[in-house]
């Protein structure tokens, strides 16, 4: 189970979280229950939990993972290279996309991703993505990161950055109160995600009390007293329960004996609202991550003409830079491994919701007479050759 402890690093036995990490205030308005802010509590809640978030951080991780990479220099660009026969396996258990999808996963649901490279002659022999809960980071005097500890239950790993290659690479999103840590998409939408969560529990107990809101059984009695004793009060209850709840019971008629009477209550305007309160919380989720509520089939969006353009600003103002964020990290850490500068990158020219933009701008550039081969191959991301 914790064959990671063969890897070469020391073993710190039982080791308690820093006193400069990370300190986690959980704090209460006393009215409303909101769920713990932690990364273990929103990924159950947000992403396990919910189907809207889960739907979410798929979409992004495999679109992300799935687009074609291109490794280049600032002379050529490579077909074959050790680096891309890394990234293409980097881990026996992991291919390049799985590998891919699992790094931006945790990014989106913690606002941290972290890879540990497993030491090689030159390029690491294996690249895995750890737990983003299991590590905390150790930083040093003048702050910045000194190690970084993988724990798990009770055994701890830590993780030297103060040798000459980092064997841990942490990609963070921007977080603006934090030095050490990212902010997720999650933590943003919290709370549309508890509205979303309590809504379809909501929805929930109404189908199981026949799909309508509850009505009120009123006894007048038969003498004249309207008060029920204690054993018929409790025979009463047991017969609802019994005979008159949940979906399966669903328009059975009730027997009412004599004194009692059955007054429904219909929905209140608050009720019928319910339903689009639901859909504006999920919309605030898909907003959070970057989704276009069109995509994720939520109705009353139409802020795109088609489903077309709301993909392609999908993939313009959500997949490629989170993608460029993540490749341009891991490019920057392998090139310290292997001493050679190169750039890891997507390729845009083979997305195929981009096709139309790179027609339009490969047109564009192409027929600008004024600029140089060299200067038309730069503005297409193409590495630079001599003019001829």
């Amino acid at each position: 189970m914790f064959d990671f402890l063969k890897r070469g690093a020391a073993v710190v036995p039982e080791a308690k979280a820093s006193a400069t990490g990370p300190v986690i205030s959980y704090q209460s308005s006393g009215r409303v229950a909101w769920s713990p802010r932690d990364t273990v509590s929103l990924t159950k809640v947000g992403f396990q939990g919910n189907p809207i978030g889960f739907r979410a951080v798929k979409l992004i991780a495999e679109a992300a993972a799935a687009l074609p990479l291109v490794l280049q220099d600032a002379e050529r660009r490579y077909d074959a290279h050790p680096v891309l026969d890394l990234v293409r396996r980097p881990n026996g258990a992991q291919g390049r996309v799985e590998w891919f999808e699992a790094v931006y996963a945790q990014l989106l649901l913690s606002g941290n991703a972290y890879l540990e490279a497993v030491p090689g002659e030159r390029l690491p022999v294996e690249l895995h993505v750890l737990r983003s809960d299991r590590v905390n980071l150790v930083p040093g005097a003048d702050g910045w990161p000194v190690a970084y500890d993988y724990t798990v239950g009770g055994r701890s790993l830590r993780f030297d950055m103060t040798g000459g290659m980092p064997p841990i690479c942490h990609i963070k999103a921007f977080h603006p109160q934090d030095d050490h840590y990212g902010l997720s998409p999650m933590q943003a939408a919290a709370v549309a995600l508890d509205v979303h969560t309590s809504a379809s529990r909501w929805s929930k107990a109404l189908l199981d009390n026949a799909a309508r809101p509850s009505g009120a059984i009123i006894y007048s009695g038969l003498d004249g007293q309207g008060t029920l004793s204690p054993d018929q009060y409790d025979r009463l209850v047991a017969e609802i329960e019994m005979n008159h709840q949940g979906a399966r019971n669903a328009g059975r008629p009730m027997l009412l004996e004599g004194g009692l009477d059955w007054k429904p209550m219909g929905f209140s305007p608050s009720d019928m609202e319910f339903q689009k309160t639901k859909e504006a919380a999920a919309r605030e989720i898909a907003i959070a991550f970057g989704v276009p509520p069109m995509i994720l089939g939520i109705p009353g969006d139409a802020t795109y003409a088609n489903y077309q353009e709301a993909n392609r600003a999908f993939y313009r103002l959500t997949v490629l830079p989170l993608a460029a964020k993540v490749t341009a990290a891991v490019s920057h850490w392998l090139s310290l491994h292997s001493g050679v500068e190169v750039e890891l990158r997507p390729d845009l020219d083979q997305v195929p919701a981009l096709a139309v933009e790179r027609d339009q701008q490969w047109a564009r550039v192409g027929a600008a007479e004024f600029l140089s081969q060299a200067e038309k191959r730069m503005l297409l991301g193409l590495p630079r050759v001599p003019d001829e």
